[in-house]
């Protein structure tokens, strides 16, 4: 019978080297890089050694050749030790580097990607704006034919990778804007380099409630000269590449909340069992009971939905929205909800750091409005559902 979590041999050796990595270097930072607010890039460039940065890209261009279930398996292992750590790997190796690898021509991928996959390159993907954000068509960042290229003027706000400290850009992003035209779907996609003239960094966003170690920023585009090349596919076709890695997205964010939930079950179970009171361990209690057997529960619920999705979804093609919504709708409560189960079985303990859990339930918290908010995955599902049998 096929290991619904680990498909083959191949995806089993990933998770145990994954597994090893987050526990021994991941882990023991978390907190410092949480506490101070600073992305570490030393120690994300070297997943590009272990193959992870671009673990879906072909190996003629540097990546490891492995599926959306590989993926997943990534995701959800460097999760349950850092959140926004891996939140910084989902930006780089999911919206951009599957992106491009995706949608861009050869010598796109093959200027781009090496350097990707190894890390010397640190990535990104802009689309949402100050007042366009679920609303992605929307934006209002424009793409003016200009001789051999283009002009982009415009501003994205909560940029992951944005900003790798105060004053240092990322150093390529793909971002969508619209061409001329009143269609709301025009819309083209470039990459755009750090050192281009008019490319600039506009506000680090720092103080957020979670995902303190994953840099967020806003970009502005001041009359940037984007040379022709640079456009991914043709003009005003970008909605088709937007849609198809907005799937792969939004189960590797599913996947993020599996390791969250996974990690604050661990605590919580271990804990209750060590916690004495009233001469009686917690877990003794019924109270305590519902509370970690209620979400061990709902967190392999989301295990199996998130995985049984990811096993069956094409990365090169769009055809399973409703899942993929579905997923991150389920899961990202699922593990805000199992976190803060966590903190309530740790009392006092689970509202310090010295348990991880309370880390945890600030970063859980962000995925149920990046990556769209649950009301966007709501309003798609519905639509997907429409005059379809849900029985397969």
């Amino acid at each position: 019978m096929t290991d619904l979590f680990n498909p083959t041999d191949e995806h089993l050796a990933l998770r145990r080297m994954v597994r090893d990595f987050a526990e021994k270097e991941v882990d023991p930072q978390a907190a410092a890089s949480d506490r101070a607010e600073t992305f570490n890039a030393g120690l994300f460039r070297t997943l590009g050694d272990l193959g992870l940065l671009g673990i879906t890209v072909p190996e003629r261009f540097g990546g490891s050749g492995m599926d959306a279930t590989a993926a997943v398996i990534a995701h959800e292992e460097l999760s349950a030790a850092d959140p926004g750590f891996c939140l910084a790997y989902l930006a780089h190796s999911m919206l951009f580097v599957n992106n491009l690898a995706i949608n861009g021509s050869d010598e796109q991928r093959a200027r781009f990607l090496p350097g990707a996959c190894s890390g010397a390159l640190i990535g990104g993907m802009c689309m949402s704006e100050p007042g366009a954000g679920t609303d992605v068509l929307g934006m209002s960042t424009s793409a003016r034919r200009d001789g051999d290229g283009y002009i982009l003027d415009g501003s994205k706000m909560w940029i992951t990778n944005g900003a790798l400290d105060h004053e240092t850009l990322g150093d390529v992003f793909l971002v969508y804007a619209r061409v001329a035209g009143d269609n709301r779907k025009q819309i083209s996609l470039f990459l755009v380099e750090k050192g281009m003239p008019g490319f600039r960094l506009g506000q680090k966003l720092d103080d957020k409630l979670g995902m303190r170690a994953s840099p967020t920023a806003e970009l502005v585009f001041e009359g940037v000269r984007v040379p022709a090349a640079n456009r991914v596919g043709g003009e005003g076709t970008a909605i088709t590449s937007m849609m198809r890695n907005l799937e792969i997205e939004r189960v590797t964010l599913a996947a993020m909340s599996l390791g969250i939930a996974r990690r604050c079950v661990e605590v919580m179970n271990r804990y209750a069992g060590e916690r004495m009171s009233f001469g009686k361990p917690l877990s003794a209690f019924g109270q305590i009971q519902r509370h970690i057997a209620e979400s061990y529960a709902e967190y392999l619920a989301g295990r199996c939905y998130t995985y049984n999705t990811s096993n069956s979804l094409a990365l090169d093609s769009a055809g399973n929205r409703l899942d993929s919504d579905g997923v991150k709708l389920f899961c990202s409560t699922m593990a805000k909800n199992v976190a803060d189960r966590a903190i309530q079985v740790l009392g006092g303990y689970g509202y310090v750091g010295e348990y991880q859990v309370e880390r945890l339930w600030r970063d859980a918290k962000l995925l149920e409005i990046g990556g769209g908010t649950l009301e966007a995955h709501q309003k798609n599902m519905t639509r997907e559902l429409a005059g379809r049998s849900i029985i397969r």
